[in-house]
């Protein structure tokens, strides 16, 4: 089943001096995408802000594109790959982000791709992850970086 989007990325390539480094979690990404509910209303809100530049990791586009590939969602992949072309940084030192977030997850009490994305970030110096996740999950412990929920 085919699923068309109607949503847009209007800011997402703009320049980036002086914007908020913000890492989205897949998520946020997913409900931006299919969503008309109020989250997907935020998530695209924040995709369009003209403050933000995006930083991003491979476990994000893990979660997203092959699945969306799988099930011939073309829409659905070309709004992902608009988003991770406009990313201005990638992390890029995967070894120490899994060490990063072993350590997060005995920490915190966090699920193991939570802990990924928290590691991812604070490699890349973002000033917020913004996630899908409730407040009451083990990510939100986490005090190294501002988690913010939708």
């Amino acid at each position: 089943m085919k699923q068309k989007s109607n949503k847009s990325l209007q800011n997402v390539g703009a320049a980036t001096v002086s914007r908020k480094k913000t890492y989205l979690d897949s998520g946020v990404l997913i409900t931006a995408f299919r969503g008309v509910q109020l989250a997907s209303i935020r998530a695209n809100t924040i995709l369009n802000d003209g403050n933000r530049q995006f930083v991003s990791s491979q476990f994000v586009k893990l979660e997203v594109i092959p699945k969306a590939i799988y099930h011939h969602q073309r829409d659905e992949v070309e709004f992902y790959e608009i988003f991770f072309a406009a990313v201005s940084r990638w992390a890029t030192e995967l070894e120490q982000i899994m060490q990063d977030a072993y350590q997060l997850a005995c920490a915190y009490g966090s699920a193991s791709m939570d802990a990924l994305h928290v590691a991812a970030a604070i490699q890349l110096k973002a000033d917020e992850l913004i996630t899908t996740e409730k407040h009451t999950k083990p990510m939100h412990r986490v005090t190294q970086i501002q988690i913010l929920s939708i």
